[in-house]
């Protein structure tokens, strides 16, 4: 009875041993098979010259659109340092698309409230030169674009700006 109690014991290790076998092979031959369908089997779709030519001109009549610009009204606050200083300035925003200015416009006091501490963290001298007033525009822009989800900023005018 011993005999028979160790018999279906070797049959059950044999049987897992070739479970396994049939396993990793077909693990090993799956992972194979996706290896070359990513590099060596992989083929780029075809793009042909009509399709270029419809992308190019809808590219181009989107460039055509007339400027999506959101004015905002006046700001007026303290520059930083000494001696004080008052700033007077408008600014509108140019944006890309109709979906973008409409998320500036539900921004409200959110982008009015960054580009005021924008302000108040400058000082005169930051902001008299030509160079000043780029970077201004250029910390402006990038704020926004960071409150922004989906609209993206295009680029900000200054339509009145007066120092005191």
């Amino acid at each position: 009875m011993a005999e028979e109690a160790e018999k279906p014991k070797g049959n059950s290790k044999k049987l897992l041993a070739l479970i396994f076998i049939v396993a990793n092979f077909t693990i090993v031959g799956g992972g194979a098979y996706l290896a070359y369908a990513g590099t060596l089997g992989y083929r780029s779709p075809a793009l042909l010259e009509a399709d270029l030519d419809k992308e190019m001109i809808q590219f181009r009549k989107s460039l055509e659109q007339p400027p999506i610009l959101y004015t905002m009204d006046p700001f007026n606050t303290n520059l930083d340092g000494l001696p004080r200083r008052f700033i007077r300035m408008q600014v509108a925003i140019e944006m890309y698309d109709k979906g973008g200015f409409e998320e500036i416009v539900t921004l409200g006091g959110r982008g009015r409230d960054a580009i005021l501490r924008i302000l108040n963290s400058k000082r005169y001298d930051q902001i008299d030169s030509v160079q000043g007033k780029l970077q201004l525009k250029n910390d402006i822009i990038a704020y926004l674009n960071k409150q922004l989800k989906h609209g993206v900023v295009k680029n900000v005018y200054f339509t009145k700006f007066q120092v005191q």
